[in-house]
């Protein structure tokens, strides 16, 4: 028989889920086998859908050889830090990514990536220890792509994570602020809405008059100069490529963005200032609201600086 105590950052979720992670090697036949027969709360039978509360005891009756078996092996993952952190205390973590590294891990990079970075700082500070968690492990609430630079949030506990990824959804709560350099001369702010679909073997959107998602994108021009515009974004939605697609559409590309941008101003940016890549950085973070432990956060601003190489473009332009 093996017995669990929920702690904190086990408690408000559902039994069969809480499962589902305890054994992640187990098929969900057996995690359901397992509710129906052989798992007690606190003494007592479960449903799948029974809510734990801290200070719960599951007793699983199971061989220590089945239960091992069925555990996914946890270890503390150890990662060089490429990141710089912004704003950090003892719920979140914000952190500035740099360029050229994943948000989370893919097929090709499963190690190096930032969400293991982050996990392997916190172990080195004894915030977190892999072998310590039945189920938790601190993750982004917000995602860049890869060549995209700047501002991404972490949740140090499961409470905080749950709130963030809240926060996150809610468009009024958090307000994410970007900056890029755009080809033309933007002349005034603009308010972006439109629909969305993904085509997932291209990793590409394209914008649809009916059916989709919502995207809305405000953009306010800051200083144009030769052809060029420096803009602060502000998100209202988030969706994938969503400024890069947004402001293509709308007549102001991203300059070096291959996916969404000019040709010929990628081939200027290219020659001119060795860019390759589409210049973009989430450089501002401000809580509107906190919810739940977190409300604290409220009336918080964070932020990053530009990337040195990315300053030095934005100076050659702007001076």
């Amino acid at each position: 028989m093996i017995k669990i105590l929920i702690g904190k950052n086990e408690e408000n979720q559902r039994l069969d889920r809480f499962l589902r992670k305890y054994y992640r090697n187990a098929p969900l036949s057996a995690i359901y086998k397992m509710i129906r027969k052989d798992v007690k709360i606190n003494g007592k039978r479960g449903k799948e859908d029974l809510v734990l509360c801290l200070g719960d005891e599951i007793a699983i009756y199971i061989s220590d050889e089945d239960s091992a078996a069925f555990k996914a092996e946890k270890k503390d993952r150890k990662s060089k830090k490429q990141f710089t952190v912004a704003y950090e205390d003892e719920n979140i973590i914000a952190v500035d990514k740099p360029f050229g590294l994943l948000t989370h891990g893919d097929f090709f990079e499963k190690k190096h990536h930032l969400a293991n970075q982050v996990i392997s700082y916190l172990s080195d500070k004894n915030e977190y220890s892999a072998a310590d968690e039945k189920t938790f492990t601190p993750a982004p609430a917000n995602r860049l792509d890869r060549n995209t630079t700047g501002l991404v949030l972490f949740g140090k506990n499961a409470a905080a994570l749950k709130e963030l990824n809240a926060m996150i959804r809610d468009k009024d709560c958090v307000s994410k602020y970007y900056l890029t350099i755009t080809a033309g001369t933007m002349k005034g702010p603009l308010y972006l809405s439109d629909r969305m679909e993904k085509d997932e073997r291209l990793n590409k959107v394209s914008l649809v008059k009916e059916g989709g998602k919502l995207m809305e994108t405000v953009a306010r021009p800051l200083e144009s100069k030769n052809g060029y515009t420096l803009v602060e974004v502000r998100l209202i939605t988030g969706r994938t490529h969503q400024i890069r697609a947004h402001l293509a559409t709308a007549g102001y590309p991203i300059i070096g963005d291959a996916k969404y941008g000019d040709r010929r101003v990628n081939a200027d940016a290219t020659r001119k200032y060795n860019l390759t890549t589409q210049f973009l950085h989430a450089y501002k973070l401000y809580f509107n609201e906190g919810i739940g432990s977190l409300g604290y956060l409220k009336g918080l601003e964070i932020t990053a600086p530009l990337p040195k190489r990315a300053e030095g473009i934005k100076q050659e332009i702007f001076g």
